[in-house]
């Protein structure tokens, strides 16, 4: 099931209680979650025109740094931003080299106009972008960009758009529309950015119990309780096996990618 797409959690609350279920949770999202393509970042060196060897980057939300590695390993000097105490752990651990701080993309720990780029993955929904907008727009410099995106199931897979729908029955949201959601008033409410979209679909082999587990380290799961939990992935495994005798899964997605540069001179008044 892909991230929620809801506004931002405020300081109490469901919302707040899914943001901070990352934290004990950190290890199994650090094995199981799915990373993301060369052709996504090679999306974003063309949307924000300039490559990311040698660019200052933020990555923001970056949980266990699956994004923030893949910007490392382009060349870019990248820095992690990350609000919650165990995913930071968790960063520490697996990527020693890489810097990381406490903080959120409502209020950055960064100078203004110190960044070619923002990058959010899989995390602009967790902000509020009353805030996070503006902030993104006081760190970037000038021809600099913001860059946000969100690995999708390819629904066009009859099995995996099946498998979607019994995990939004699960969590009891309606999936069409937080889809739609993302692609309109979720990103900039406010209009001030304009965003151009790009879609790149990718798929993985894992086995049956990497993919349960990737399900599992979603925060609606995580907050259920565990008898209902448990009960969910055992009718899920059985489904599956019942399409993959052998156990191994091929998951398909569909990266969202929104990029808005920008500009290098402030309107007019």
């Amino acid at each position: 099931m892909s991230a929620p797409l809801s506004p931002a959690p405020g300081p109490g609350g469901p919302r707040a209680a899914r943001a901070r279920s990352f934290n004990d949770a950190a290890l199994l999202y650090a094995a199981n979650r799915p990373s993301y393509p060369a052709a996504l970042l090679d999306a974003v060196e063309e949307l924000a025109g300039r490559p990311l060897a040698g660019a200052r980057v933020a990555d923001v939300g970056a949980g266990t740094g699956i994004s923030t590695a893949l910007l490392h390993e382009r060349g870019a000097d990248v820095l992690a931003v990350e609000p919650g105490q165990g995913m930071a752990a968790q960063f520490r651990s697996g990527h020693p080299g890489i810097p990381v701080v406490r903080g959120d993309g409502n209020a950055l720990p960064l100078a203004d106009a110190s960044l070619d780029l923002l990058t959010y993955a899989q995390s602009w929904h967790w902000t509020d972008p009353a805030r996070s907008v503006p902030e993104a727009l006081r760190v970037l410099r000038p021809g600099g960009a913001l860059a946000l995106w969100w690995n999708r199931e390819d629904l066009d897979v009859e099995w995996i758009a099946e498998a979607a729908r019994r995990a939004a029955r699960f969590a009891g949201v309606d999936a069409a529309a937080e889809r739609k959601a993302l692609r309109t008033e979720l990103a900039d409410p406010s209009g001030e950015l304009a965003f151009a979209h790009r879609e790149v679909r990718w798929c993985r082999r894992v086995p049956l119990d990497t993919h349960l587990a990737n399900i599992s380290s979603h925060s609606v799961f995580l907050i259920a309780p565990e008898e209902r939990r448990a009960a969910f992935l055992a009718e899920e495994r059985a489904h599956l096996l019942a399409l993959f005798p052998d156990g191994v899964i091929e998951e398909c997605y569909d990266v969202l990618l929104l990029v808005a540069v920008k500009p290098e001179t402030a309107p007019a008044p």
